[in-house]
């Protein structure tokens, strides 16, 4: 059985939100959500039950970090074909792949599938959101975002507190 955090909540009673930026911070657009949660960190710092992390890994590994949690907020890149800069909030149905980048991992919705099956404590389906930002480039190293995606950060840090305005 996978185990929960030690303590996620810290306030007993209280459904805990997970807030996950994902990404490389070497490959430009694809780390546009570690860049959104870095900007969170100043505005949402002594929210109760809401903690901010980073994190650079998918299917198991992303599954295991939601133990615990009643809710999860994914920020990560997308290329959807989309105009690069826009943003889109994404329950689990809507995510536009079902496939690991890996092939010795599993995609999200398999490892989440997976993980409750074993008893992991995971938010329901209707609990876990993507923020997704439309990339204009994820496959050349860089350690700034292009223009139009650096440009929406703020927007989508915005929607990010809107969506756990909502949830309250």
């Amino acid at each position: 059985m996978l185990a929960a955090p030690a303590d996620p909540a810290q306030t007993p009673g209280v459904m805990t939100t997970l807030i996950l930026g994902l990404g490389n911070p070497l490959l430009t657009d694809d780390s546009v959500g570690l860049r959104v949660v870095q900007h969170l960190r100043t505005r949402i710092a002594d929210l109760p039950a809401v903690e901010l992390d980073e994190d650079y890994h998918g299917g198991l590994r992303l599954m295991e970090r939601m133990i615990g949690y009643g809710r999860v907020i994914l920020v990560d890149a997308i290329c959807n074909g989309g105009e690069p800069g826009s943003i889109r909030v994404l329950t689990l149905r809507d995510v536009p792949t079902r496939h690991s980048g890996s092939s010795h991992d599993a995609d999200l919705h398999t490892a989440l599938a997976l993980g409750r099956q074993a008893g992991a404590r995971l938010p329901d389906d209707e609990n876990i959101r993507l923020v997704a930002v439309e990339a204009a480039e994820v496959l050349t190293f860089g350690q700034e975002c292009t223009l139009p995606v650096r440009a929406c950060i703020g927007r989508a840090s915005d929607m990010v507190l809107k969506l756990l305005a909502t949830w309250r």
